[in-house]
């Protein structure tokens, strides 16, 4: 009898850790949509997939995005001239800077705009370095650019 506690004790715990695993794996889950979490009854299919679900309401809306076509934001682009005349009124002096600016940017736009619809006019790129000494308006000139532009500045 001494025997049969002893081998009983030693036994238990180890058939409580393997019931513990039968029962983790006996117990699973209603089978629900990765994306929305409906489950099995909520939806009219659901289809599984390796470790996931998808029910029929998420392929329909996934369907949805992929056929929608890209809306194309028309850019509204200034003249160099209207450009110029906006950063007049923030920067004084450097007006061949703001000159060249103004056009480089509607260059800029306009190859943008280019690359978007299929034509036969190719623009080439093009870059503008501000040089000058320490407080002759480059930041300036940039921030404001940037502003009147509505894109960011870092």
């Amino acid at each position: 009898m001494a025997l049969s506690i002893k081998l009983l004790r030693k036994l238990l715990p180890k058939r409580r850790q393997r019931l513990k695993r039968i029962l983790q794996m006996t117990k699973k889950e209603a089978p629900a949509c990765s994306f929305c979490g409906r489950t099995e009854e909520a939806v009219e299919k659901l289809i599984s997939g390796p470790n996931s679900y998808i029910c029929d309401k998420c392929v329909h809306l996934c369907l949805d995005i992929i056929e929608k076509k890209p809306v194309h934001h028309e850019l509204k682009v200034l003249k160099p001239k209207e450009l110029k005349i906006k950063l007049d009124a923030y920067v004084i002096g450097q007006e061949k800077a703001k000159k060249t600016i103004a056009v480089a940017v509607y260059n800029h736009y306009k190859r943008i705009r280019s690359l978007n619809k299929e034509t036969q006019v190719e623009y080439s790129k093009s870059n503008v370095l501000l040089l000058g000494p320490t407080g002759s308006g480059k930041t300036l000139l940039a921030s404001t650019l940037a502003k009147t532009l509505d894109v960011p500045f870092a």
